[in-house]
């Protein structure tokens, strides 16, 4: 995987917590490096059970969110689940504002979204 690790990735119970690194998603360069790494966890990894812990996170720009809908479609392709959890409530009001909240299961907490895999 090409430049440095934008999440860091662990394990628990067979589902896969990729947890973001960086607090600010904006740069394009950034955001391709995440989306690769993202991705990869599915076409190379065949991951399925995805939970992405943004508690890191304090700034996502429209370009992160392009990213995440396709994550989506890819782990739905294989027949898998995506979850969000710990997502700041200013960043959850824009996802709320795209309607990307119906589309995303959010949890609170990353407990929440390891529940019921």
């Amino acid at each position: 995987m090409a430049g440095p690790r934008r999440i860091d990735v662990e394990e628990v119970n067979g589902v896969t917590i990729a947890k973001f690194t960086d607090k600010k998603i904006l740069d394009e360069t950034n955001i391709q490096l995440i989306g690769n790494q993202l991705f990869s966890l599915v076409d190379e990894d065949r991951r399925q059970k995805i939970v992405l812990d943004f508690s890191n996170v304090e700034y996502l720009s429209s370009a992160a969110l392009g990213k995440l809908i396709t994550l989506d479609k890819k782990v739905k392709a294989i027949g898998g689940k995506l979850r969000f959890c710990t997502i700041r409530a200013d960043i959850l009001e824009v996802f709320k504002i795209t309607r990307l909240d119906k589309l995303f299961t959010i949890k609170e907490t990353q407990e929440k979204a390891l529940e019921g895999f």
